[in-house]
């Protein structure tokens, strides 16, 4: 029999989970909660809990968190910090929660089944990278994620999210879905085309792979203009990256 995968999406203002088989088939709909704040790591592993225990039985997980992940372990992650979420006041306390928390570990026993927890860019990469040549891919969402891979190797993690953009901007804020309400979607598209072509020159990569909830926002029109270079790729690549994420990724992780 198959071997079945949770997979779980987790962002600053949803979380998706579902269920695929090998070959990457969602045996079911994904199934979506709000994220809940203020959100310690131990009432995310509850929550993810909660969401394999609605969806058929897996035999292995894997879990997309936003920030830097290292071996499981979460360095620093934005949003989960905050008393309610993006764009509102960073709590203390649970910024130290969070800081080291070893959330492999945590779900690995929680879910009694292995798990890979990883940045949610890379396993989106997972579902949709060829493992051919320099591929870099970038989520918009409410902020930016981002993920390198060479070959199909995951290259380490790089929160360009972070980076300066414009005087004291990052790129969270000045692409993030915050602004792309304020600008609205044509305003807003014509700034993922100049992030775009500022971008080329700093990655120099063969393939560049756009995807997040908000990438199908947008413009047909600026869609021509990003490059032959772009593909813009489906949200759902989130989810299904979580198969293909443990021969990818996993040996590599350890």
């Amino acid at each position: 029999m198959d071997s079945l995968t949770l997979s779980v999406d987790c962002g600053g203002l949803g979380i998706k989970a579902s269920v695929l088989d090998a070959s990457g088939t969602m045996r079911v709909q994904p199934i979506r909660i709000e994220t809940p704040y203020p959100l310690s790591p131990q009432k995310l592993v509850d929550a993810i809990s909660e969401l394999a225990a609605s969806l058929p039985k897996a035999d292995r997980a894997t879990i997309g968190i936003p920030g830097m992940i290292r071996h499981g372990v979460v360095i620093a992650t934005p949003h989960y910090i905050n008393t309610a979420g993006p764009r509102t006041r960073v709590d203390l306390q649970l910024k130290e929660l969070w800081h080291g928390f070893d959330m492999r570990s945590a779900l690995s026993a929680k879910l009694n089944i292995p798990c890979l927890v990883l940045n949610d860019a890379e396993v989106h990469g997972a579902g949709v990278v060829a493992g051919s040549g320099f591929e870099v891919v970038l989520t918009l969402g409410t902020g930016l994620g981002c993920a390198v891979f060479d070959g199909g190797k995951l290259a380490p993690h790089i929160e360009l999210s972070h980076a300066t953009v414009r005087r004291d901007t990052t790129y969270d804020t000045w692409i993030g879905e915050h602004e792309r309400r304020r600008l609205g979607d044509s305003f807003w598209s014509r700034r993922i085309r100049i992030m775009v072509e500022e971008l080329r020159p700093v990655f120099l990569w063969d393939r560049l792979y756009i995807g997040g909830g908000n990438s199908r926002r947008i413009k047909e029109s600026v869609v021509p203009k990003l490059g032959d270079d772009v593909v813009i790729v489906p949200n759902e690549a989130g989810i299904v990256g979580g198969v293909r994420a443990w021969s990818l990724f996993h040996k590599n992780i350890e």
